[in-house]
């Protein structure tokens, strides 16, 4: 199984294809989409889409994961990030590949195996877990951490735990 796993953010997108299982995954490709802050919101979530668009095209994934929607105080950072996650939801979308979403905290306790860990111990987690010769940038960690978790949960005994949900 090929997946493209997501992180959405409007600036700092980060996305990752990993291939294989969850025992024997492999990344193909990782990133951190970075969209400057003089760039206006809809020309960054357009940008943000057409990445991924080329990136669904160059890497063929069978399925793709994103982060569920989190908790936040403001009610602007909440719009913001729904229009991010939806920018990443429409690039899916498109090329008609099945959307998982995956809660951050069952992505931590997946990988980290505490549902509360911080930014830091889980690309840790995924340099080691994966054997990258470098500890990836933190929303590229995030985002291969989301497709680790996706590919454990095409394991039966597991699938539960993760709460799978397409969308």
């Amino acid at each position: 199984m090929r997946v493209l796993s997501i992180d959405p953010a409007i600036r700092n997108t980060g996305y990752a294809v990993l291939e294989g299982d969850h025992r024997n995954a492999r990344v193909l490709a990782y990133e951190v989409v970075s969209i400057p802050s003089k760039i206006p919101q809809s020309a960054a979530l357009a940008a943000v889409r057409t990445h991924l668009s080329n990136v669904i095209k160059t890497h063929e994934p069978d399925e793709v994961a994103v982060e569920g929607i989190i908790y936040v105080q403001s009610h602007r950072t909440a719009i913001t990030m729904g229009a991010a996650r939806a920018a990443t939801l429409i690039a899916a979308a498109e090329a008609g590949l099945p959307i998982y979403e995956y809660a951050p905290s069952k992505v931590k306790q997946a990988v980290v195996g505490n549902g509360r860990a911080d930014k830091a111990q889980v690309a840790f987690m995924i340099r080691a877990l994966l054997g990258l010769s470098e500890t990836p940038p933190h929303d590229a960690a995030d985002a291969l951490a989301i497709g680790l978790a996706h590919l454990q949960a095409n394991d039966p005994l597991k699938a539960k735990l993760l709460d799978r949900k397409p969308i």
